[in-house]
């Protein structure tokens, strides 16, 4: 490993862990009383008419009630709650008892028991510490019945965790492997999602670690140190950050895979100087990813997975089920297209592979066979590895068979007869509107007009859909980069190194409260620091970004805000700001709180990636491509034309920077192939082909 600085990984063990059910054996340890918590869940119901419900079992397998208890000081609605709240010294012992509803006139809160002053700065009333021996003897029963990982989840433990942290240490000394606290996990309010999140950990970590173990037997011990001076194994989080080992979990690695090339078309397609929003169209082999970049990456802070709603900073990626390999179906008079997908396999039916239930030629009818028959896909081009000896091309006959019997099944069900290309193009045209609903929801859904966004496509299906895609959107201006199709790896050299730190606050946000907020952020950010120096960056190579989590009193829904980057963290108007773009209006009379405090260190991993390509194009000379430079002619149907015959193909290793392509054409690669529709116009730049829409 001497001559490699780095190795990078993204990683969808976990995901697919999440998805297959196949993930660790774990035990669930909880408050008393709260045993079906988690079970329970939020009550939502997202199939409400369903007449057969199906609930998504639970990961852990058993549960433990840990007899222990702690509750805040006061109530949540109290119009005065700051002149009622107990106050402390600076040594955190209670300088002015508790003075709203419930108290007695005795003590220092509403009823027995110590009183401390929690993370969030919160007064903390302790009913029942936990036994240490009941709860030492229930682990050892645990421990002997196979259980090596576990999930703590106690009430109110977000702000006072040393509960969590003395069972956490107890299970530590018994033996166990891996052990998920909630409250050093995911420091936040909201006991359902953090400790679903918690289980999710103790479920997935221990698959990761496993294949992590695997991969590090063949290499130098001293790789796991992760310190940028020497070589190091880096793993992509699902929030677009690179972590070292040690910082790497289950959690954080369930959009391990995708986030790559968001990162990836992010840094390539992305000018800080005209600013214009990038909309990401990832199309692979069984689904499309969408996501929107506008100078940082768009973070969410709770998703649902595979029926698991997860509370873990996640880049925020629309995944639709349509994609090559998606099934293409006439059912009820409608042309379908997904959600189920041929996958692997038999693949769609020109893969060559038969089996049992579909065509005796293949695999069912999926849009890489609709793109075939358009003309979309040249298998003269496309790798020959189908068939039973592996060396075989794409097989048209057994695509153009399938969809006749198609054809015959439609024309039944409809007055007049449609031709073949219609109806192939007809799928196609339902995969493209498909394709398009999730970028909406990113865009028009959220009050940003999705004409004003570039298109950045990758994937390896991203080149045939890109232009029809825009068009329906209105979109005039296509980026597509030369490592499109592998965009997700070249994100992975991009990425930077991310550490972050979270704390719980639940304060007002007000002139008074506001100085001590900024002393927190001011030593969460020196902490930073620290670690990213450790891990081997400079303090010019750190960026730091500071954030609270910020609601309307009597709300439950808040918002992770950044402030504006003038120096003045004016958190309060940058929270106005997108309170009104997320919800469209503002609760003026009501007062803003502070769940959690934030802190984000990016260390840069490069200084910058040249010149972009909206400067390079306006300052390029072009020059027609003449069409005998095409490598051969091709028929490929579009919409609105129809069968153009001798549609030129063109190789991209032929083709010079500065040259200009005119649609119809077809540009193709080793790894992808990119379909100029009529009335485009294609200028290859050092790194993009840059697609204009007339």
């Amino acid at each position: 490993m001497s001559n490699a600085d780095y190795i990078r990984l993204s990683t969808t063990v976990a995901t697919n862990a999440l998805l297959e059910r196949k993930g660790h054996k774990h035990a669930l340890l909880i408050t008393r009383g709260f045993k079906d918590l988690l079970l329970i869940g939020n009550q939502s119901r997202p199939k409400i008419f369903d007449l057969n419900i199906r609930r998504p079992s639970p990961l852990y397998s058993t549960v433990v009630e840990v007899d222990e208890r702690v509750t805040l000081v006061g109530y949540t609605s109290d119009p005065q709650a700051e002149q009622h709240a107990v106050e402390f010294d600076q040594d955190g012992k209670v300088s002015k008892a508790y003075s709203g509803k419930g108290w007695d006139g005795e003590g220092f809160a509403e009823g027995p028991g110590d009183i401390v002053k929690g993370i969030s700065g919160e007064a903390v009333r302790i009913i029942q510490r936990p036994n240490v021996d009941v709860v030492r003897r229930d682990l050892q029963g645990l421990f002997d019945g196979g259980y090596r990982s576990l999930a703590i989840v106690f009430v109110h433990s977000y702000t006072f965790p040393d509960h969590e942290r003395l069972v956490g240490e107890l299970a530590r000394s018994i033996g166990f492997e891996h052990v998920s606290e909630s409250a050093q996990l995911l420091p936040m309010i909201k006991m359902v999602p953090r400790g679903v999140s918690s289980t999710a950990d103790a479920y997935l970590t221990p698959i990761l670690r496993e294949y992590l173990d695997g991969f590090f037997k063949g290499f130098d011990s001293k790789l796991k140190g992760g310190h940028v001076s020497g070589p190091r194994v880096e793993f992509m989080g699902s929030d677009g950050g690179l972590v070292d080992l040690d910082n790497f979990s289950g959690l954080k690695s369930i959009l391990s895979g995708p986030a790559g090339g968001v990162v990836g078309y992010a840094l390539t397609s992305w000018d800080p100087e005209k600013k214009y929003p990038i909309i990401g169209l990832d199309v692979g082999g069984t689904s499309t990813d969408v996501s929107r970049f506008d100078g940082r990456y768009e973070v969410v802070y709770e998703t649902t997975t595979a029926g698991v709603t997860i509370q873990s900073p996640q880049l925020d990626i629309n995944t639709v089920a349509a994609g090559g390999g998606s099934c293409l179906t006439f059912r009820n008079g409608l042309f379908l297209a997904g959600p189920e997908s041929a996958g692997a396999e038999p693949g769609p039916a020109c893969y060559r592979q038969v089996c049992a239930g579909w065509h005796e030629k293949g695999g069912p009818l999926a849009v890489t066979d609709a793109n075939l028959i358009l003309g979309r896909l040249i298998p003269d081009y496309f790798p020959k590895i189908f068939g039973k000896s592996e060396k075989e091309p794409l097989d048209v006959e057994a695509s153009s068979v399938a969809f006749k019997e198609v054809a015959e099944e439609i024309n039944a069900s409809h007055d007049g007869e449609l031709s073949i290309d219609e109806i192939v193009y007809g799928f196609i045209k339902v995969a493209n509107e498909t394709m398009c609903r999730p970028i909406r929801a990113l865009t028009e859904a959220r009050g940003y007009a999705t004409s004003k966004h570039i298109l950045a496509s990758f994937g390896g299906a991203g080149g045939q859909h890109a232009c029809e895609i825009a068009r329906l959107l209105g979109i005039r201006t296509i980026l597509i980069h030369r490592y499109s199709s592998i965009l997700s790896a070249y994100g992975l050299a991009l990425a930077d190194r991310v550490y972050e730190l979270q704390e719980p606050c639940s304060t007002f946000y007000n002139a008074n409260n506001k100085g001590s907020l900024i002393e927190r952020l001011d030593k969460m950010t020196n902490d930073v620091k620290i670690e990213l120096t450790r891990q081997g960056f400079e303090d010019k190579r750190v960026h730091i970004e500071r954030m609270l989590n910020m609601r309307f009193e009597g709300t439950d829904t808040a918002l992770m805000v950044l402030a504006e980057a003038d120096g003045k963290e004016e958190f309060e108007a940058a929270f106005y700001k997108a309170y009104k773009s997320e919800f469209g209006f503002v609760l003026e009379t009501k007062s803003v709180i502070v769940d959690d405090i934030k802190v984000r260190g990016i260390g840069k991993t490069f200084d910058n990636l040249g010149e972009t390509v909206y400067s390079e194009v306006a300052s390029l000379t072009t020059q027609q491509v003449q069409r005998t430079k095409a490598d051969t002619t091709h028929s490929v149907y579009f919409d609105r034309v129809g069968r153009v015959d001798d549609t030129p193909v063109y190789l991209l290793d032929n083709l010079q920077v500065g040259d200009s392509l005119d649609g119809p054409a077809m540009i193709i690669d080793q790894t992808q192939t990119i379909v100029l529709v009529p009335g485009a116009n294609a200028v290859l730049t050092s790194k993009h082909l840059y697609i204009t829409l007339n």
